[in-house]
């Protein structure tokens, strides 16, 4: 009994003297609950939207401000007229677009009932739906409101439109979200590990003495994850537009010229990743903490952005994921060009100069 007590005294040691199994064991539970927490929640607060009123009486003007006392949006842009309707949503500034008809009060009071018309981005169909409902149960409450002390009841009709995905399929949402975490992870992880792979064998020591540069041998590893990362992507794209119906609105050179700097920016990090760790386990937990997870919950794929606090969506500024899905979803759904997209790419492009140089400074020509 003894022995056993001491073999297990032992362990524990071992546990308390390894650092990086310390990391994971109380490291890994914290993050994970405030990632989580923080980011899954149905509830949206702050939603940009742009009010259209074509009345500006007494009546929208309550109804504007229920609206934006509610806490659940915030108001971009009073617009002037139908035509900075598309071009607003084309830059992704607001969410929803509620327009007021002419002579709003002037027809609730005489006719008994006036029109408002509700047109919410719907690229992403969850959100679009969670804010339908938040404008339709405040306008409904101010319907009941008017009606309490009323002879006659006044009528206001809501007219609901979803614009880039009609029907609200959650295809177009996940088709595009599936190749931002897809291309991620081939080229990035496994750029990682086989680069540590290389060095945990001791093979890498071997290619750096060989007469190639070792810039040529790390561009020669990854060109294979290149082409494989832009296979997955036409895998998916043609499942996704002949399977699931999802449109591709925008141009195809744009999409695919994307494609191929994000697939750089992940190699580029998978690079860095691998020039800082010396074995594929450390490589591959930097990988699911710093990769994997933060793709999935703070790239707008599954969870929006607007949902989380402050400082949370500050921090998704620094996930290059989050940059490339709101570039493929805009060229795919929206029609968007190079022009409309030009601040995301140019942020694209910086991160992969940035993970270049700083690999570059980290890379060791001896192991």
């Amino acid at each position: 009994m003894n022995r056993f007590l001491e073999f297990v005294k032992k362990e524990f040691y071992h546990i308390w003297r390894d650092k990086k199994t310390l990391l994971v064991l109380f490291g890994m539970p914290p993050i994970l609950i405030l990632l989580f927490g923080f980011a899954i929640s149905n509830e949206i607060k702050n939603a940009p939207i742009a009010i259209l009123d074509n009345s500006k009486d007494e009546v929208t003007q309550k109804i504007s401000e229920k609206l934006l006392s509610s806490g659940y949006f915030i108001l971009y842009e009073n617009l002037d007229s139908y035509n900075q309707i598309e071009d607003i949503f084309r830059l992704g500034k607001v969410k929803q677009v509620i327009i007021f008809e002419t002579n709003f009060a002037y027809k609730l009071n005489s006719e008994m009932h006036a029109n408002i018309q509700i047109i919410s981005d719907a690229s992403d169909p969850n959100t679009a739906n969670t804010l339908l409902n938040y404008t339709s149960k405040i306008v409904m409450d101010y319907n009941l409101e008017i009606n309490n002390n009323a002879k006659m009841p006044f009528v206001i009709n809501t007219e609901l439109k979803m614009r880039y995905n009609e029907n609200t399929k959650s295809a177009y949402m996940f088709v595009p979200g599936l190749i931002t975490i897809i291309l991620m992870l081939v080229a990035a992880m496994m750029t990682s590990i086989s680069i540590t792979r290389e060095k945990e064998l001791g093979t890498m020591e071997i290619l750096l003495a060989s007469p190639m540069k070792p810039i040529q041998i790390i561009i020669a590893k990854v060109c294979p994850y290149l082409l494989l990362g832009l296979v997955d992507a036409i895998i998916i794209l043609l499942l996704g537009v002949f399977v699931f119906n999802v449109p591709i609105k925008g141009s195809l050179v744009l999409l695919f010229a994307v494609g191929m700097l994000f697939i750089t920016t992940s190699l580029s990090l998978g690079i860095l990743i691998s020039s800082v760790t010396s074995s594929q386990q450390i490589a591959l937990m930097i990988s699911l903490m710093g990769l994997m997870l933060p793709t999935m919950l703070l790239s707008g794929f599954i969870f929006p952005i607007a949902n989380m606090p402050l400082a949370l969506q500050l921090f998704t500024h620094l996930i290059p994921a989050k940059w490339f899905n709101i570039i493929i979803k805009d060229i795919m759904l929206k029609g968007s060009g190079f022009f409309d997209l030009w601040k995301e790419i140019l942020i694209l492009i910086g991160f992969t100069t940035f993970f270049i140089l700083v690999s570059l400074k980290k890379f060791k020509i001896r192991l």
